[in-house]
């Protein structure tokens, strides 16, 4: 081949040496041209080979030169012998030239960027607009540090792409003002730093501990409008594919979710240039995309880690992902299974055991949809293309036409790519309803809570309460969390609002000398049931004073406004500050056996402890409820140690009782406020911090007045605050 092709040259050579010699009619010879030509085309395949781009430009360069290749064979097998002819074909050649320069000035006009865009690699061109997407997740702000992993996966998240925001689910963990504007402050700087594409929301619910509830997070989740909503990791670092994937799953046109899991290594070896376009090694070279890839599966293999995050990703448009009731699983705690696996603080499972063991015991209640051996279908990409797998690995690819099939070679590769992705795919739990799960033991006391709970002041806020009495607690609870009281603590009479507390994320524990078989319905004021339910109070403010915290006791019909802690911290040492159930606004507020034992605010400190011990000692020997027993101990039978018309002062321990301001803190009859047609625009005219739903016999009766009035804060069906 090589010698045919040498003799062609030289006979070519010849040829044309003869050719000069002629006559200036003879046309000149052609194959120089037809060489040249090939060139052109070799060129312009190099250059769609560089920019897989389909433009139709680049098209129209390859007919047209084509065409040229047409007309010069022609010329060369009928020599035309007109100077005229010569000319037109050299204006053809002029046009071709100016044709691909042309075609190179375009190239030249698509930004670096644009040519770098994951979209290049998913090997379909996006012609419609990219997909607005919001990432969810949840993170705790104020304890974030500059070169933490949390901020690395943020900040690649915000490079993907400028239709990317996100929004980071905060806890407000604030006891006091001061750390109130501090966490005002390090939000507003945080923020500050990603600009408006970074949104912080403190409208879920958390568990005491700052877990954040499931059903909580989907629900907030629809409120915001984007074409495709992701949840996942606060430290998972993000790379150019997952874009790609969302956005061809985006043109399915048709309803969709994708859940993956993240590969989980040591230590993320890259970090961001200070243009934030480019990841690079510590030794500061850039690392490409594919290099990056790499070197991350390499690490993961290395890895002994099992433990992985879930990512999950679904368009956001017309319907919910999710139209039933969720169940309040707690994000990211997995099952019982899980706990001894994981390869977070090795401390762990002895503290947060019961948030795994609690969403297995909701899975078993709630059941499950599918068997263990369920396998979800995946999507892949092979071969430049995205193509879904069944169970059965039978790949399916949307974008190829109906109609229309693959070659053999894209097939084969295909079918080489999924079984080295075979091994790679997700584990989901499942939880029976027939399967064992451990028991659901917390591992908290009364002791080992309040250290965790109480504020700077060591004040803790305490409500105690039965199972007949659930939902008004987690009114109580919702309200405070939405005034930013976290200090508070729950002593459940029975065990079934233990294992309710537990569940809710409250930082509750159990009274085990409460009276058992307390009534559902018939606990109201008066009853055998209230009398013997309410000693508990008094006994439990009392031993958590001796281990040396302050207590603000709120029954949970009480509804807060404000914060009154500030207020009642005040008064000073050795006074007890207790609401007045007196509803005559014309007759003194200390009047006898008119001290409301259901809000009152005790120091720890001697007098307040030897009062109360004789408070509890009182109500022991008495047929009657704890509230006669405080009265008449502080204030003496028939008010015979009052001072004024709001004070007592104990003679044996010195204790003064202060009678709290009836116009902040009313009681269920006075000034006829439950009867107002807006009962929260009375109250905060008068600059309420409380209101007590009392003077009222009967639960429902209760439960209805404070539904009916707007001062519930608390879906039921839902299981969370609204």
């Amino acid at each position: 081949m090589l010698k045919s092709e040498n003799n062609f040259l030289k006979m070519t050579k010849s040829v044309h040496m003869s050719s000069s010699s002629s006559s200036s009619s003879s046309s000149p010879f052609l194959p120089p041209a037809f060489r040249f030509i090939t060139i052109l085309k070799f060129w312009y395949f190099s250059i769609f080979f560089l920019f897989p781009l389909k433009l139709h430009f680049f098209n129209f360069c390859l007919y047209f030169l084509n065409f040229l290749l047409l007309i010069q064979q022609f010329f060369f097998r009928f020599p035309m012998k007109l100077k005229g002819l010569r000319a037109g074909l050299l204006s053809i050649w002029l046009s071709g030239f100016l044709l691909i320069a042309l075609s190179f000035y375009g190239t030249q006009l698509l930004s670096p960027t644009s040519l770098n865009d994951p979209f290049r690699y998913s090997g379909d061109s996006i012609a419609t607009a990219a997909p607005r997407i919001t990432i969810f997740t949840s993170l705790n702000v104020s304890s974030l540090e500059e070169n933490s992993q949390a901020l690395l996966a943020l900040r690649s998240w915000l490079a993907l792409s400028s239709q990317i925001t996100v929004v980071l689910f905060t806890q407000h963990n604030n006891n006091n003002n001061n750390n109130n504007n501090n966490h005002s402050s390090d939000s507003s700087s945080f923020t500050d730093k990603f600009g408006s594409r970074l949104l912080l929301d403190s409208t879920i619910d958390f568990t005491f501990l700052g877990t954040p509830f499931l059903h909580s997070m989907m629900s907030r989740i629809e409120a915001y409008q984007s074409d495709i909503a992701v949840l996942m990791d606060p430290e998972t670092v993000l790379l150019p594919d997952f874009i790609s994937a969302l956005s061809y799953a985006h043109e399915l046109g048709r309803d969709w979710l994708l859940v993956s899991s993240s590969v989980e290594i040591p230590r993320f070896p890259f970090h961001w240039d200070e243009t934030r376009h480019f990841w690079r090694q510590d030794n500061g070279k850039r690392v490409r995309f594919r290099e990056l890839q790499k070197m991350i599966s390499l690490r993961s293999l290395q890895s002994n880690s099992s433990a992985s995050k879930m990512i999950m990703a679904w368009n956001n448009i017309d319907m919910p992902l999710h139209c039933g009731v969720l169940p309040p699983f707690l994000y990211q705690r997995g099952n019982a299974e899980n706990i001894y696996n994981r390869s977070d603080n090795v401390s762990e499972p002895k503290t947060r055991n019961w948030e795994y063991v609690g969403n297995s015991h909701l899975g078993q209640l709630y059941g499950s949809l599918y068997s263990r051996s369920y396998t979800l279908p995946k999507l892949l990409k092979c071969n430049r293309r995205y193509i879904f797998v069944s169970a059965s690995e039978r790949s399916t690819d949307l974008s190829i036409p109906k109609g229309k099939s693959l070659g053999f070679r894209t097939r084969e590769k295909i079918s080489a790519c999924i079984t080295r992705t075979k091994s790679r795919s997700l584990k989901l739990d499942f939880v029976q309803k027939d399967e064992t799960v451990p028991p659901l033991k917390f591992p908290f006391d009364l002791e080992s809570l309040l250290p965790l709970v109480a504020d700077k002041n060591r004040t803790v806020v305490l409500s105690v309460a039965g199972y007949s009495y659930k939902d008004m607690l987690m009114s109580w609870v919702c309200r405070l969390r939405r005034l930013k009281v976290p200090n508070f603590l729950v002593c459940a009479l029975d065990d079934e609002t233990y294992q309710f507390s537990i569940l809710q994320g409250l930082p509750v524990f159990f009274d085990p000398y409460a009276p058992k078989n307390i009534s559902f319905n018939d606990c109201h004021f008066g009853s055998k049931c209230f009398q013997r339910v309410t000693k508990v109070k008094s006994r439990t403010v009392l031993k958590i004073l001796k281990l040396g915290y302050n207590v603000l006791l709120s029954d949970v019909d009480v509804y807060w406004f404000r914060n009154p802690l500030p207020l009642l911290q005040s008064f000073g040492p050795s006074v007890l500050a207790a609401q007045s159930d007196e509803y005559n606004t014309t007759a003194p507020i200390n009047r006898p056996r008119r001290l409301n034992s259901g809000f009152y605010f005790a120091r720890s400190d001697s007098p307040t402890i030897a009062a109360m011990e004789k408070v509890v000692k009182h109500a022991a020997t008495s047929g009657l409820s704890e509230q006669p027993s405080f009265y008449d101990t502080l204030c003496g039978e028939g008010g015979a140690y009052r001072l004024g018309d709001d004070r007592c002062v104990e003679p044996e321990t010195n204790l003064t009782v202060q009678f709290l301001d009836r116009e902040l803190f009313p009681n269920g009859a006075y000034g006829d406020l439950w009867l107002k047609e807006d009962v929260r625009a009375e109250c905060e005219k008068k600059h309420c911090f409380v209101l007590h739903n009392n003077w009222i016999s009967g639960r429902l009766k209760k439960l209805e007045r404070q539904m009916m009035k707007g001062l519930w804060e608390y879906d039921a069906s839902m299981r969370m605050c609204v």
